[in-house]
């Protein structure tokens, strides 16, 4: 069977993303309930188009895109349920992305230098949003800090064990996106943030989605778990 071109893939990403800012934009909600779908799923299907399914790392990166992609369906809900449901999904995609930079390898001095910069923004972003936060929201929004920070540092880490730079602009991206929807969200914030955080996030997510074509073990070398 003749597979979809990975550069078919990614247009598809690119121009559902641009449409569900659009329709956002224009409080077409309904249809950018349906760019959405089409946007993440995207990123999935380029997953699998990459090879993510043939190597540990590639699994795990896939396994936090389809958790990614349940997140987005949640998110399309206004409620604070839906809005926690959605921040769970995600959480546990930060969890996927990190077991899959741990199978990678990282460099631990690139960990600890990249760690004093990373911890300072993250309190800095938690005393931001604390004022805002609901009472039964605040635990999980200092444990999704706390993840996605963690994964911003790993990922930074790989490039010490040869690891891509996709890795590394797909969890950077992530993380400003993830700022984004806090502001959106929780500040609630005059300025529509999606029209910045969107593109960040599919940008993010087809980096991460490629970083599968490059693991280790998909060229036949085993992946190091060594975290000298």
């Amino acid at each position: 069977m003749t597979m979809i071109p990975a550069r078919l893939l990614i247009g598809l990403t690119g121009v559902a993303c641009i449409a569900l800012v659009a329709l956002l934009n224009g409080g077409l909600y309904a249809p950018a309930a349906v760019a959405k779908f089409f946007a993440s799923s995207g990123f999935i299907a380029l997953a699998v188009r990459s090879g993510a399914l043939t190597t540990a790392y590639g699994r795990l990166i896939l396994g936090g895109l389809a958790l990614s992609w349940c997140g987005d369906m949640l998110l399309i809900g206004r409620s604070e349920p839906a809005f926690l449901a959605g921040l769970v999904a995600f959480l546990l995609a930060h969890v996927a992305y990190i077991a899959a930079f741990v199978r990678h390898g990282y460099g631990r001095r690139w960990v600890v230098f990249t760690a004093v910069p990373v911890t300072a923004i993250a309190i800095g972003v938690f005393v931001w949003l604390e004022p805002y936060t609901p009472s039964g929201l605040i635990i999980p929004v200092k444990a999704y800090i706390a993840a996605i920070s963690v994964m911003l540092i790993l990922a930074v880490g790989t490039r010490g064990r040869g690891g891509s730079l996709l890795i590394v602009a797909g969890a950077v991206m992530f993380f400003l996106s993830d700022l984004s929807v806090a502001a959106l969200r929780l500040v609630q914030t005059q300025y529509p943030t999606y029209i910045v955080g969107l593109p960040l996030y599919y940008a993010a997510q087809v980096c991460l989605a490629l970083s599968s074509s490059q693991s280790r073990s998909h060229w036949g070398v085993p992946e190091k778990r060594s975290t000298r």
